[in-house]
């Protein structure tokens, strides 16, 4: 799907500037309808992967008009505004009791015994795993004396790991995974710790896979070692709990555990919550305060703020508890039931090809390779018929995040149906290259300098050709 730096240009004026005279509000919002309707009649097919997590308007209003009785509302000033932080706490108190954290966790360091659970609303999964790993370095600092910090993670956790040690300084250390299970190796991590070292990281699940790491082993060796387990459950957190509860086989990865000692959570993925919430949880209020930031002598006044941001909408705040209230477990129970079993209807039509070859063993998120030809034909003609799936590379394969949408009448049908034609497409062009394959399929026998060089310049282009508007010719 091409993405043009100036959309919309052939309807609305391209503004080079702040314009002299305001549009009309009618006309804007008319603009502003079209346009959501075209661009939301894409997902509505049920053909896209992860992204629109509900998909369902009713509910998308519903909260549209919670968020709109105190988007204005600064969550800052709360001694004007009390609501906020009834919304943030409870946002707070309902996570960590899905998380079950008033599980003992096992003794010892970053067990259970003597902490208090707590936690952060922040605006999205970076934010919530940049938030913990700050918080992270900034305890063992103070606890340990560590100035040179690193962090162990799966080579497969989600890249906001490796962005936040880039701005924080930290080393990050990537651990292979098993290419079988897709979990990370356990020794490897046990065999790179060293007295620098401030969490490991596991994740339930991963984005690329759909996998959950090995976390009771993961936990049983930070407790040993005296080092944070952050478990990232920016996906799964809101559904894996539910799946468990319906009877599926999903593996304890959170309080329960001993040696967890953080998790991410996203309330705007499978948490139905409007994009821009997410949560980081601690087993311990020490770990989390220890990032907060404190500037008492300024000529401004005192000023204290527990997380990155200052500013925030209080709207968000007020739109997530709502979709949580809403909701309540049987709501989630409900939904998650249906995802699953979707996603094991699709996991079967993938089986039932045998040039195709599923990645370990997922949960609601699968991901699928082929051993015949490039799994990228099947991208290509699978386009024709109005799908999208996320790339993946090294090896080349395709991504199924099932949200609500396939969960649709009919969508099943039509993905095993156009599965088997995309099939038959792979084996007859098996001999040629995937036109896909080009964007997706990275770099043919692994990244090199040049290569790396050659995305890097692309990518900052295309930033600036979204972000600068050219004068007229």
């Amino acid at each position: 799907m091409e993405v043009s730096p100036f959309p919309y240009e052939d309807r609305l004026p391209v503004n080079r500037g702040l314009p002299e005279k305001g549009m009309a509000r009618e006309d804007l919002l008319e603009a502003l309808a079209a346009m959501a309707k075209e661009e939301d009649a894409f997902w509505e097919t049920g053909k896209v992967s992860g992204t629109m997590y509900c998909g369902d308007h009713g509910h998308y209003r519903f909260l549209v008009e919670a968020f709109g009785l105190f988007a204005h509302v600064n969550a800052l000033q709360r001694d004007m505004c009390p609501s906020v932080t009834k919304f943030e706490a409870e946002i707070i108190a309902m996570t960590l009791d899905l998380l079950h954290a008033g599980s003992s966790g096992g003794e010892g360091e970053g067990a259970g015994g003597g902490t208090t659970p707590a936690g952060l609303v922040t605006s999205g999964g970076s934010g919530s795993i940049a938030h913990a790993l700050l918080a992270y370095r900034e305890h063992a600092r103070l606890a340990r004396g560590i100035t040179a910090p690193n962090v162990i993670k799966p080579e497969t956790a989600h890249p906001a790991f490796d962005k936040a040690c880039h701005l924080f300084g930290i080393e990050l250390r990537r651990a292979p995974v098993d290419e079988a299970t897709t979990r990370v190796d356990v020794d490897w991590v046990a065999d790179h710790i060293d007295g620098e070292t401030i969490a490991i990281v596991g994740s339930a699940c991963n984005y690329g896979y759909g996998t959950i790491d090995p976390i009771r082993q993961l936990g049983e060796l930070a407790l040993s070692r005296g080092v944070g387990l952050h478990v990232d459950a920016c996906l799964g957190g809101f559904i894996l709990p539910f799946g468990e509860e319906l009877g599926y086989d999903v593996p304890a990865f959170d309080y329960r555990v001993p040696g967890v000692t953080s998790i991410s959570i996203d309330t705007h993925k499978y948490g139905y919550a409007l994009k821009g919430t997410s949560v980081v949880t601690f087993r311990d209020k020490a770990v989390r305060n220890a990032q907060y930031f404190y500037l008492t002598d300024w000529s401004g006044g005192k000023y204290c703020s527990p997380g990155m941001e200052g500013s925030r909408s209080g709207g968000l705040l007020a739109a997530t508890w709502a979709s949580m209230t809403s909701l309540g477990r049987d709501g989630y129970r409900r939904y998650a039931r249906e995802i699953f079993e979707t996603a094991a209807a699709m996991r079967a039509a993938v089986a039932a090809q045998p040039e195709l070859r599923i990645l370990g063993d997922p949960t609601f998120l699968f991901s699928f390779t082929s051993d015949v030809f490039d799994v990228y034909h099947v991208n290509d003609f699978m386009q024709t018929r109005g799908w999208r799936f996320n790339g993946q590379q090294y090896p080349n394969a395709l991504h199924m995040a099932v949200t609500r949408p396939q969960t649709r009448p009919g969508v099943v049908e039509a993905f095993a149906a156009d599965l088997a034609d995309a099939v038959a497409f792979g084996v007859e062009h098996q001999d040629e290259p995937a036109a896909s394959g080009a964007i997706y399929g990275g770099v043919i026998g692994g990244m090199t300098d040049e290569a790396d060089d050659f995305i890097k310049v692309l990518m900052a282009d295309m930033m600036d050709s979204f972000q600068h508007v050219p004068p007229p010719t």
